[in-house]
C-alpha cells in the first residue's frame, strides 16, 4: 500500500488561497479545491458552476488546467457538462464514493460520526463473511501474515500511528486470505476512511486496549482453527465494539 497517512475527519472546509500554479499541478490542486467545494455543499447538487471566464479569473489557472480538472471531476461522477447548459454538479447518488479523492474530501468535510456509522454499516455487512471465508481458505502463509499484523498491534500498542497501521494490516491480511480479488479491492478503495476511523476507535478504547487486542486475537485464532462460523461471529462482535469506541472518542 505504500506510505499511509491518517486523515482525521472534520467539519470545516479549507479553501486554498493564492494562485493555483498552471499546468498539471494546477489542475490537481483545482480538482482538490472544487472537490471539497462540491462535497461540502458550497456548490450544491444541480447548481451550475460559474462560466469558464469566471473560473479562470477566480482560480488563476490556465484553460488547459481547468478543463483537465473538469475531466477528472466528471470521471469521479461529481459534475457533468451539457451543451448549451454548462457544467453542473451531479447529485450525490452519482458520485464515486469509493474513489480515494472523494473519500478524502468527505473526511475533510463530513462530520466524523456520520462517516463512521456509514463505514461500519458497510464493514459489518462484509467483514464477518470475509472472516468466515478466510477460515475456510487460509494457507499457512495467510496465517503468518495475520498473526504478524497482530503482533505488530501488540508491539505498537503505545504508538497510536503504528497501532493504526498494524490494525489495518491485520484486516487486509484477512481479506487477502479469501483469495477473492474483489475483497482485496475493498481494502484499497476505502483505505483512507478505514484509517481515519481506526484512529478514533483506538482513541476511544484507550483504557481497554488489551480487551480489544484480545478480541482481534480471537478472530485470528478462529481463522487458524478453520472455524468459519466462529470467525464470522468474533469479527462481528469486534466491529460492534469498535464502533462504540469511535463514538466514545467523538463525544
Amino acid at each position: 500500500m505504500g506510505s499511509r497517512g491518517t486523515i482525521s475527519a472534520g467539519t470545516g472546509v479549507k479553501r486554498i488561497s493564492g494562485n493555483l500554479r498552471s499546468g498539471h499541478t494546477g489542475a490537481n490542486t483545482l480538482v482538490n479545491q472544487l472537490g471539497l467545494d462540491i462535497v461540502s455543499g458550497r456548490f450544491a447538487a444541480g447548481q451550475r458552476l460559474p462560466k469558464e471566464a469566471v473560473m479562470l479569473e477566480d482560480f488563476r489557472v490556465s484553460r488547459t488546467a481547468l478543463r483537465e480538472a473538469y475531466s477528472k471531476l466528471t470521471a469521479k461522477g461529481l459534475i457533468e457538462a451539457r451543451p448549451k447548459v454548462g457544467t453542473s454538479v451531479r447529485t450525490r447518488k452519482h458520485w464515486n464514493l469509493l474513489d480515494q479523492d472523494v473519500l478524502e474530501w468527505h473526511l475533510a468535510t463530513v462530520p466524523a460520526e456520520d462517516l463512521a456509522e456509514d463505514l461500519y454499516a458497510l464493514r459489518r455487512m462484509i467483514e464477518p463473511g470475509v472472516a468466515t471465508l478466510a477460515a475456510e481458505l487460509r494457507t499457512e502463509d495467510d496465517l503468518a501474515a495475520i498473526f504478524a499484523a497482530f503482533e505488530g498491534m501488540v508491539e505498537n500498542a503505545a504508538d497510536d500511528q503504528r497501532l493504526v497501521d498494524s490494525d489495518f494490516d491485520f484486516h487486509v491480511a484477512i481479506l487477502t486470505a479469501t483469495r477473492n480479488p474483489f475483497m482485496n479491492a475493498f481494502s484499497s478503495l476505502i483505505q483512507a476512511a478505514m484509517l481515519a476511523t481506526f484512529e478514533h476507535s483506538w482513541r476511544g478504547a484507550e483504557v481497554i486496549k488489551e480487551v480489544r487486542l484480545d478480541q482481534h486475537l480471537d478472530v485470528a485464532k478462529a481463522i487458524a482453527d478453520q472455524d468459519g462460523k466462529r470467525a464470522g461471529r468474533k469479527m462481528q462482535f469486534l466491529l460492534d465494539e469498535s464502533i462504540k469506541d469511535v463514538m466514545n472518542s467523538l463525544d
